[in-house]
């Protein structure tokens, strides 16, 4: 049986170009960055370039970017370092009801330990509520955090509305763009924003290494405490290979992006409308969207158990988040939506790469029809 990847969005595979990058890295250049004899050198000058690679990636200056651990750090990083080098009258935060987890569950834990979150209203399209958030902006909100586009239902969030709400009260912006990265251009100064997350892993790129873009001016205390890496906003020595090999995914992802955006849109359309057509499946968000993403329901059907029955069937897809995978409760990105419990409870999330090919998409579309015939008992 042909297994059939259809969970991009989770992670994606690791380019082959990507590993060649990396692999002289891991075999000669061990030295410590940070360190000032030759083999230091030799790692500090690859770990520059990589830096400036990503910052052109998304129109920064390479002294404001700083290598984190991945996306969820970034976030972290940037949530609790303003937090911590807020004023005191400028302690509120703003966070959308569909933003990543990486957002959320902060929020929420900066909430636990005192500090003033509330979450702004998602409209039924999966777009944050732009008047809700103007209602909700004052002159004590210091951030405002509205990813670049939904990891679930894909919708692209209206940044440059956000931006010029949140910079019309002093507020800082935030920008998850995780999903967004290698899908759309980014331009850290069109919408301007003031913090932005990045992951390699979802571009094709290594596990374990993310960036979190600073402007420079922005106030941030560091979320690791140890050396002076990265000028003193995340300790630790850094991981060179994995950071050449972000690099390297960025320059793939920059050459492409264009086509690649054209062909997967293509592909999306192709199973969302075979699958609405022959499957009874209702579609979730509206446009814009990013173009490799699909989430569907599928009435009478039961999410996990689709799920779990396409693994066997050689097809993986995922019900949402990958990291809300074994988790009891339900997509919080479509109840925020507003969609109804059972119209939650019966959708999956379809997300298509660099590999898939027209005849993936057939044959995973045909295998999906006979799986939810099944559940719904030979009634499609």
């Amino acid at each position: 049986m042909e297994r059939i990847y259809l969970d991009f969005n989770a992670t994606t595979p690791l380019d082959p170009r990507v590993l060649e990058a990396m692999l002289p890295v891991l075999q000669s250049t061990f030295g410590n960055a940070s360190s000032i004899h030759w083999f230091g050198q030799r790692a500090r000058a690859l770990v520059e370039e990589a830096r400036e690679t990503v910052a052109a990636f998304v129109g920064a200056e390479s002294g404001e970017i700083v290598f984190t651990g991945g996306g969820t750090e970034s976030d972290n990083a940037a949530l609790r370092g303003a937090l911590a080098a807020a004023s005191p009258e400028r302690r509120k935060v703003l966070v959308s009801a569909t933003d990543h987890h990486a957002v959320t569950h902060t929020a929420e834990a900066l909430r636990r330990e005192g500090a003033s979150v509330v979450v702004i209203r998602s409209q039924t399209n999966g777009s944050v509520d732009l008047e809700d958030l103007a209602a909700k902006l004052d002159d004590a909100t210091l951030l405002v955090a509205v990813m670049a586009a939904n990891n679930e239902v894909g919708i692209v969030q209206p940044s440059e509305q956000v931006a010029q709400l949140a910079h019309a009260r002093g507020a800082l912006f935030l920008s998850d763009a995780v999903q967004a990265a290698g899908k759309l251009p980014l331009d850290v100064n069109d919408p301007p924003v003031d913090l932005m997350a990045l992951s390699a892993h979802k571009l094709y790129g290594p596990k374990g290494v993310g960036a979190l873009y600073v402007r420079r001016g922005t106030r941030i205390k560091p979320l690791i405490h140890g050396g002076g890496q990265e000028r003193n906003r995340r300790a630790g020595t850094e991981n060179v290979a994995a950071v050449v090999g972000f690099a390297a995914a960025v320059r793939l992802a920059s050459a492409d992006m264009a086509s690649e955006s054209r062909r997967l849109r293509g592909l999306r359309d192709r199973i969302e409308q075979r699958l609405v057509e022959r499957a009874g499946a209702e579609r979730n968000g509206e446009e814009p969207r990013v173009p490799n993403t699909a989430s569907l329901s599928f009435p009478g059907v039961e999410a996990e158990r689709l799920v779990m029955a396409l693994d066997l069937a050689g097809v993986a897809v995922s019900t949402g988040a990958a990291c809300s995978a074994g988790a009891i409760e339900p997509s919080h990105v479509l109840k925020a939506m507003g969609l109804p419990p059972a119209r939650v409870q019966s959708s999956v999330r379809i997300s298509l790469g660099r590999s898939t090919t027209p005849d993936e998409i057939d044959e995973a579309a045909a295998r999906i029809e006979k799986a939810v015939e099944r559940q719904r008992g030979g009634n499609v």
